[in-house]
């Protein structure tokens, strides 16, 4: 049953560093505004989770399945769902039976490698993670979710059910608002639950690099789509002093929190400071062309 579990997980694992690389080339060619970009990361959080899909005739999928891939039916009954295998080491898939023996030896091993490796990794984590939330237990209430701490040095989202916004004990007046505009915005979208279940991908798919790239890249994404949402009800002189109160914050991290300070500082305030607004024409060819990559992304090949 391990083994079976791990096979799948290692199509997934392919399928959503294919879908991830894309979503890389896409940020990096700068054609998308901040927020497509930050939508667009669900696609490889996805297939990093699903193994199974709905066939399409305009996947992706359709350009290699004849080369690297093979698409298999899940039911008879059902041949629009699927699913996609890159690994292609087994004869039968449901159950799953694999080609030779020693295959089935060689995953059997690196499944149980493979679990005590994630399981060690999430609980270094959650340590991790209590730790970091037990220094903030003397932070001071200033009102509602806020508090401030001595005890760290960027201003952060800390929790998913019921997020505070904790900042730093010497923080600037005139900075203040512009940080909780920042803060607010990461909480109305939730940006810690997905910032969560990124590392929960990571940790399951440790062994593929590029799980670890793309997390780097999603969060300095999440930053950058959040920036975007604030300064579109600035005025031109309220961001340059929001630009002005990132910079002030530009040391800090916070690996289990949404920061104010820390990622990609220059190329966040590079971005703010040319910022401009979308027209609605323009926001309907961009939603259009997101939905399109989605539908070749995350759709299969046909049989």
């Amino acid at each position: 049953m391990l083994s079976e579990l791990f096979y799948w997980v290692l199509n997934m694992s392919i399928l959503g560093s294919v879908a991830g690389l894309l979503v890389l080339l896409l940020s990096k060619l700068k054609i998308l505004p901040s927020f497509a970009v930050y939508v667009l990361w669900l696609l490889p959080l996805i297939r990093f989770w699903l193994p199974f899909g709905i066939a399409n005739q305009y996947s992706l999928l359709n350009l290699i399945s004849k080369f690297t891939t093979k698409t298999v039916l899940i039911r008879q009954e059902l041949p629009q769902i699927t699913a996609t295998n890159s690994i292609m080491a087994a004869k039968n898939y449901f159950p799953l039976e694999y080609k030779t023996d020693l295959l089935k030896n060689v995953l059997n091993v690196a499944s149980l490698i493979w679990i005590i490796v994630s399981c060690a990794v999430m609980l270094i984590l959650a340590l991790l993670y209590f730790f970091s939330k037990s220094e903030l237990k003397t932070a001071q209430l200033i009102s509602g979710n806020i508090y401030q701490s001595d005890k760290i040095t960027a201003p952060a989202v800390y929790g998913i059910i019921q997020p505070k916004i904790i900042v730093p004990a010497q923080i600037a007046a005139g900075d203040l608002d512009y940080i909780l505009l920042h803060e607010q915005v990461h909480i109305a979208r939730r940006d810690n639950l997905f910032r969560a279940i990124a590392l929960l991908t990571a940790c399951v798919h440790w062994f593929n690099p590029l799980s670890w790239v793309f997390l780097k890249y999603f969060f300095a994404d999440m930053e950058l789509a959040c920036d975007a949402k604030v300064i579109k009800n600035l005025n031109e002189r309220q961001t340059k002093e929001y630009a002005r109160a990132l910079l002030t914050c530009a040391s800090g991290k916070a690996f289990f929190a949404s920061p104010f300070g820390g990622t990609q500082t220059k190329l966040r305030i590079e971005t703010i400071l040319s910022y401009k607004k979308l027209t609605l024409f323009s926001s309907l060819c961009f939603a259009a062309l997101v939905i399109s990559i989605a539908v070749i992304i995350i759709t299969n090949a046909t049989v």
